[in-house]
């Protein structure tokens, strides 16, 4: 079964680019272009993984990710320019699973959906609990 990814960047270029390259994967992508389109997407379809930038229209990249936290524990990626450490910090308290800095690397990306989507952080198992990461051992 092919993983279904969420895609959520204002900036169209980068968005067709990660399409491009994650379905060339057999890998399913929806995008959404400002947080409410991918705040609605994520309550009427299941991801595996949602690749989310920050600054967005509408509602931020952290709201969403606040928000999604509320009524899902679907993986999610903060893919952005907000590169200073209180940015990434902000992202992972809002209950975001991984922080990937533009520019980035492609080939980095679909790593860390195949590690995210799998549910697994170095070889743990992992669950989620009120937007808290638990490590199973």
């Amino acid at each position: 079964m092919a993983r279904k990814v969420l895609v959520v960047d204002d900036e169209k270029l980068i968005v067709k680019g990660i399409r491009f390259s994650l379905e060339q994967d057999g890998m399913e992508v929806d995008c959404a272009y400002d947080g409410q389109e991918a705040l609605d997407l994520i309550h009427k379809n299941e991801y595996d993984v949602v690749l989310l930038d920050v600054m967005l229209p509408v509602l931020t990249g952290f709201e969403v990710c606040q928000q999604v936290r509320e009524f899902s524990d679907v993986p999610i990626i903060m893919l952005t320019a907000k590169g200073d450490d209180m940015d990434k910090i902000l992202g992972l308290e809002y209950g975001a699973d991984d922080y990937i800095t533009k520019p980035f690397n492609i080939l980095e990306v679909k790593a860390r959906i195949k590690r995210s989507s799998a549910g697994v952080v170095q070889g743990i198992p992992m669950t989620r609990t009120r937007s808290c990461l638990h490590m199973m051992f």
